[in-house]
């Protein structure tokens, strides 16, 4: 059983943004049961995208597609729907008004008649409701394919996949699959492969990676004639994969590392707390990116300058003036500084040389120290990372968060 994603826009086919739409769903279908064998993006253009829909439906008995259903001229992905399907258009009145109530709560009584064409759709399709946009999506049979078509805004776009599109899926899938995802970090990926040799094989099951820097996804996808015969079969192979790749693996499932830390920390009852000069707040913004942060994390300090450290943290600066602010004195102090300072649990504290300047021959672009405080004492760490500046914090911080992991572990 196989799907196609499909993602409509200029945009996305300039570069001007980001598709994530594409990443998510492949990982939904990929989850419900489905083979996703094709991801496919394509500009506004009739004919482009008319071709696109009748390749893919002639392959494929699934089809999820997002983007070109809003108001405005280069929206024509209902259109194209249509004319592939080989039906006409017609205007849905409870969509319509729908519509207009939305547009009135966000103070425009008037209706234009580009918002007026969300409520258009191919003759015998179903409609998907959109409480969170002005544009419903729609579900039509295109050839032998089940076809989906979704807003491309992110937010309204995955409430509809869950609410409508994974459960119509789920009902086509006959094979039982399920896969399990390892989640890693400290093991380059050339090593996690070596580890994992042979893997396949011995468990007959699919082993797929994915670095999203500084991580490394292992994914273990196994087929079986029942839900419980696929669940055991990647649960072996996971459990196996788990003694090859050691505390390399810091969880399962999606979520990164700060997500991943923070439920651990949320476990234990712990809190922390984080001082950064390099990495400029970069690991506070990772710690509060998931809802219910605050019941772990109680806040942070950037401290750039010197006399910060001093004034915030109570780094003595006699301290600064014999090793440096980027030293592994430093980072101790400053680690200890803000969880005196904020009473947590574990204190961590970034200082380091992010580049693209700014070097030594003793300090060198790429160096960080990092440390961790604790009632237990604290530990410090270095690291000279290689990259660009964004690279080089990035490492820093997961580094940091990984050493707080294996405190609490």
């Amino acid at each position: 059983m196989t799907a196609a994603v499909l993602c409509i826009g200029t945009e996305l086919t300039r570069g001007e943004l980001l598709n994530s739409n594409a990443t998510w769903l492949a990982e939904s279908l990929t989850r419900i049961g489905l083979e996703v064998t094709s991801v496919d993006c394509v500009d506004d253009d009739r004919a482009r995208i008319e071709a696109c829909l009748r390749r893919l439906s002639a392959e494929h008995r699934a089809i999820v597609c997002t983007g070109g259903l809003g108001p405005t001229t280069d929206d024509i992905t209902t259109e194209c729907a249509a004319r592939v399907a080989g039906v006409e258009l017609y205007r849905d009145e409870p969509s319509f008004e729908q519509i207009k109530e939305r547009l009135r709560r966000f103070g425009r009584p008037e209706m234009a008649a580009a918002n007026a064409k969300q409520a258009d759709f191919p003759v015998g399709s179903r409609i998907l409701p959109n409480p969170n946009g002005t544009a419903p999506g729609f579900c039509v049979k295109l050839g032998e394919a089940a076809s989906y078509f979704m807003p491309g805004v992110p937010s309204e776009m995955k409430a509809m996949f869950d609410s409508y599109v994974a459960p119509g899926l789920a009902g086509l899938v006959s094979e039982s699959r399920h896969q399990i995802v390892l989640r890693c970090f400290g093991m380059p990926e050339s090593e996690c492969n070596e580890r994992m040799a042979g893997l396949e094989a011995l468990h007959g099951v699919y082993v797929g990676y994915r670095a999203s820097m500084p991580e490394i996804e292992v994914k273990l996808l196994a087929r079986g004639a029942t839900p419980e015969a696929a669940q055991a079969l990647a649960r072996r192979a996971a459990d196996d994969a788990r003694l090859r790749l050691g505390d390399a693996v810091y969880g399962e499932g999606f979520g990164s590392l700060p997500e991943h830390l923070g439920a651990l920390l949320a476990e234990r009852g712990r809190t922390l707390a984080i001082a950064e000069s390099c990495t400029g707040g970069l690991a506070a913004e990772l710690m509060t990116r998931t809802p219910g942060s605050s019941r772990y994390f109680l806040g942070g300090a950037v401290v750039y300058a010197n006399e910060a450290k001093s004034e915030l943290l109570g780094v003595p600066a006699e301290l600064i003036t014999a090793h440096g602010a980027v030293s592994a004195e430093v980072a101790r102090a400053m680690a200890e500084g803000v969880r005196q300072r904020l009473g947590a649990d574990y204190g961590l504290a970034f200082t380091g040389i992010a580049g693209p300047d700014g070097g030594t021959a003793e300090k060198p672009v790429g160096l960080v120290h990092w440390a961790v405080a604790s009632a237990a004492g604290t530990v410090g760490k270095e690291r000279v990372f290689s990259g660009d500046r964004l690279v080089v914090r990035r490492r820093a911080v997961f580094s940091g968060f990984d050493t707080v992991r294996r405190a609490l572990v």
